[in-house]
Order: C-alpha cells, then structure tokens, then sequence
C-alpha cells in the first residue's frame, strides 16, 4: 500500500526536514504539526506539506492532527533535559517527548483508524531497557518504544540510528565551531564509540519503510559503515575545517564537574552529566542497516569534507550532496 497523507511528528527538525522534502517529492500530503510555526517556515512552500500548530503531547490535539491520515511517523526527541524527583523518573522533557508524545500518538492512531506508525528512537536502546541503561535520556527513548511495542493492533516499525551528520547536524559542526576559537579542545569521554549514520540515508530508510510491509513489527538500527571514536571524530571535525586543534582527555571527576556547570549555564547546555551517561554505552552496531530498509549507508570520511570543509564554497558543495544533485 502508497501511505498518501502522512502526520509527521517532528518533521521540522534536522532529519524531519529531509523526511518531509522526500515525501513532499513524491506527491504525498504530509502534516507536519508544530507549537510555533515560524519554526517549520522552511517547509510552509513545499506545494504538500500543511504546517499546523498543535501540542503533540494533548491527546484531543494529536486524534485532530490523525484525523484523514493513513500513516505516521515520529521523530519528535531533545538531547537534554533536566532530573526528574519522585515518580518522575525521566524529568519533564525526556517524558514529554520521549514517552508521552509516542503514547498520545498510539492512542491517536488506534481512534482514528490509522494503522500503519514509523516510530525513531535511537541507538543503544535496548528492548525493556526503560529501568536498567544509565541515562535518563536512554531509559525515556526504551519507555517511549515499549509504548509502540504494546500497541500490537497497528503496524509499527522501530528505528534506532546512531549519531546523525548532515551539512546542518549539531554534532560535528559544534566541534569545528569550537576548534575554530578555542587553542585546545578539553574531551569528555574521548574513547566513547559511535557510528555516524548520513542525514539522508535516516531520511530514505525512513520513507522506504513506509510502505515497505516486510519491516512491520521490527526494530532495525540505522548506522554508517564505520566507526569512530569521539576523539577520532572531533579531529576529523578539525582537519576538515581548517582548524585542527590538540585534544586533551579529562578525567572522569573532571569531565563530570564540567559537565554539571555547563548544565547551569545560561542557554542550550554543550554537555550534561546525562550526556555522559548515556556515551557510557558505545553507539554502534553489527548491523549497520537492515536490508529490508534499502539503504547502503554512505561514509563520513568520504563526505566530511565538503560537509564541513572551510568557507561557503564547500558548505555549499555539502548541500549539493545532501540534495543528491
């Protein structure tokens, strides 16, 4: 089956924005909710794509938002977020975007009719891992899962990618911003392993199984063909810049005193004591991408340097890429 009107939670973002241009391509009508709309300007021309402001964690809004659909998909996640006390194990930003947006949206596709759900998790997730992985952040993403899991009357795929780099990415581009200021880079966790996964391989995989009946009721990791460690990929980040800088390894105490003052500091915090958690558990895969998923993941080496490169011609050249043209 062609899903032809699609909800995309989170279709404003880093990878939703390549989600929702791919299916906008293919003449699909995609709704992309959001709680401000100047956020999802960018999409508002794509000639299929409907920008609506709704609160995807209100359950009333979420069954309006499904109404007409006959598939979903969430990408809805943040990187940070602060502790929870008591019964709030996760803090009120992982729980929100992690475990209540997917449990509003089950609930929403069940009363509307809408069968088919392509719920994004992330990598290091494991199966009933809500109670046992060691950041906060990991342990709402496995909640959120076992919502989808339960809900056995649709037809939901589970992806889990690695990190994720694109010309726009936050990772990467964080780490040759920094070199290009600072004389020497301070690394927390320099061994921690992962397994960067392209922006658009996340974005094809993702409308390849829509309609691809083979992935329902399976979890399939999203990674590239290689890995690294964080040290190795902050000074790749550095060459490719034109910036490299010395990388001095901080002890574990140290790593963590600076992580819980970044978390005091005003604005988007660089690191917290949770991100350090979570890079206790190494970011990769055996499998790099299912073959159900029609993917052959393309290398960081090989594009990283018109990714990242210096000056507007390479950035540009990056974008070009990313476009596949």
């Amino acid at each position: 089956m062609l899903h032809s009107r699609i909800l995309v939670l989170g279709g404003s973002g880093f990878i939703g924005t390549h989600v929702v241009s791919r299916l906008s391509a293919q003449g699909r009508r995609v709704i992309v909710p959001t709680r401000h709309r100047e956020r999802a300007r960018h999409l508002i021309l794509l000639p299929t794509v409907e920008v609506v402001e709704a609160d995807t964690a209100d359950p009333r809004a979420m069954a309006s938002l499904a109404a007409g659909c006959d598939a979903a998909i969430n990408l809805v996640g943040v990187l940070h977020g602060s502790a929870g006390t008591g019964a709030d194990r996760w803090g009120p930003q992982f729980g929100r975007a992690h475990v209540d947006v997917p449990a509003a949206l089950v609930e929403a596709c069940r009363t509307q009719g809408v069968r088919r759900l392509v719920h994004v998790s992330a990598l290091g997730v494991t199966d009933g891992g809500k109670n046992t992985l060691p950041s906060r952040y990991l342990r709402s993403k496995a909640a959120g899962e076992e919502k989808v899991r339960q809900a056995r009357d649709l037809d939901w795929t589970i992806l889990r990618p690695s990190v994720v780099f694109g010309a726009e990415d936050s990772f990467l581009n964080l780490f040759a911003r920094i070199q290009r200021v600072l004389p020497v880079l301070a690394l927390a966790k320099p061994e921690a392993r992962f397994q960067p996964v392209w922006v658009g391989d996340v974005a094809q995989a993702i409308v390849n199984v829509l309609d691809a009946p083979a992935t329902t009721g399976k979890t399939c990791a999203l990674a590239g063909p290689e890995v690294f460690t964080l040290r190795q990929l902050v000074r790749l980040a550095g060459t490719w810049s034109g910036h490299p800088r010395p990388i001095v390894a901080l002890p574990a105490g140290l790593a963590r005193l600076m992580a819980m003052l970044m978390e005091w500091a005003p604005g988007e915090p660089l690191m917290t004591r949770d991100n350090l958690d979570s890079m206790a558990l190494d970011n990769v895969s055996a499998r790099p991408i299912d073959p159900d998923l029609g993917i052959t993941p393309a290398s960081l080496r090989a594009m990283g340097p018109s990714l990242y490169g210096p000056g507007d011609g390479a950035r540009y050249d990056g974008w070009r890429s990313q476009a596949r043209r």
